[in-house]
């Protein structure tokens, strides 16, 4: 299936790319998978964004070829991206290893574009101490937001972490909220 010249998975990679504000190093094709080698400033470190090519289900045999890949490049974290479905052998060892499985739901667009998506940020460790000391409260007392939902897999926050939302207003001209990202 081909998304404006590209396959969707391709398309899914580069927006990832540019919604997590990953610098894009190189970019590999192969038979099985595309690969893009990212750095991440934030963690200062190197990733590979994998993505599968034509495979439906995606199991250890191909898991087991990323491992070997990270290895050789010195990599210890990547993301995978497919249209398939992952086996639970395959998600128990990306548990176990820096591995992101991204669901065959992540966006195909940008959806931050969209005027009814407000922008996330992840806050930084000072910024988090900040408002929780302004607010007096631990974090499990803040407002909630799942590491499912789309726009926090789209930013790439975790469990633990704390989102700035910034939402449009007509009468306030920008409304903040904060919310603590929960599994």
């Amino acid at each position: 299936m081909k998304f404006k010249g590209e396959t969707i998975e391709e398309h899914k990679a580069e927006v990832l790319i540019k919604l997590r504000k990953y610098k894009l190093i190189k970019k590999e094709t192969s038979e099985e998978a595309i690969g893009y080698t990212v750095s991440i400033p934030k963690e200062k470190e190197k990733a590979l964004v994998w993505c599968i090519l034509g495979q439906a289900t995606v199991g250890i045999a191909m898991m087991n070829s990323l491992y070997k890949i990270l290895e050789e490049k010195g990599l210890d974290r990547a993301i995978v991206i497919t249209e398939g479905r992952f086996t639970h052998a395959a998600k128990q060892g990306a548990k176990k290893r820096k591995v992101e499985l991204l669901p065959k739901t992540f966006p195909v667009f940008e959806i931050f574009d969209h005027k009814l998506v407000p922008r996330h940020e992840i806050l930084d460790d000072e910024e988090k101490k900040k408002i929780l000391a302004q607010y007096k409260i631990q974090p499990y007392q803040m407002p909630q937001i799942k590491s499912t939902d789309p726009a926090v897999k789209a930013i790439g926050a975790k469990p633990g972490d704390m989102l700035k939302i910034i939402r449009k207003s007509a009468t306030a001209g920008e409304h903040i909220a904060y919310r603590y990202v929960v599994d």
